[in-house]
């Protein structure tokens, strides 16, 4: 999660946000939402309340394999620069 930190201060902070599918949706108990949806509320809300601010962000989602999706970012980002 991007935290309290980043959203207020200067605006000289670039940010890469990476998600991905829970290998496991565990339900919260009591309730009729998963712990996935609230991560995925979690991390939607620190990126739109960055996007309000105006700081430069963008968001990865990695669906499927983790560690392929990474991989794959991690040659995007090299090709990149």
């Amino acid at each position: 999660m991007t935290g309290q930190a980043y959203k207020g201060g200067p605006n000289t902070g670039v940010f890469l946000q990476i998600t991905c599918d829970d290998a496991v949706n565990l339900p919260v108990p009591g309730e009729k939402y998963t712990f996935s949806i609230v991560k995925e509320a979690q991390a939607r809300g620190d990126l739109e309340v960055l996007g309000e601010r105006g700081r430069r962000v963008l968001r990865v989602h990695i669906h499927g394999d983790l560690k392929s999706g990474l991989e794959k970012l991690a040659q995007a980002i090299s090709r990149a620069l």
